[in-house]
């Protein structure tokens, strides 16, 4: 990717994951938001903690509701966050 995806984390992912936005460049074959989880999940740290159960996490990528095999691409803003969540 040739610009940084944005990353927003919420509620118990945010406490997890050990922050709370950022700024990533993943490598090219990071092509869906499946493929950016599995990234993430390597880099270590709270990561794999936060995405130990993917089925109760919900994405969205620039504001719009979506799945982990949805693209995703240089520029976009990813956020994750557990249902019904406020913030």
């Amino acid at each position: 990717m040739s610009a940084p995806v944005k990353l927003l984390y919420f509620a118990w992912l945010r406490e997890k994951a050990g922050v709370g936005e950022e700024d990533v460049l993943p490598p090219a074959e990071v092509a869906t938001v499946a493929d950016l989880v599995d990234w993430l999940v390597a880099r270590g740290g709270g990561y794999a903690e936060a995405f130990g159960d993917r089925k109760v996490v919900r994405v969205a990528v620039n504001q719009e509701y979506v799945n982990l095999d949805y693209p995703v691409a240089a520029g976009d803003e990813v956020a994750f966050f557990p249902p019904g969540t406020g913030g």
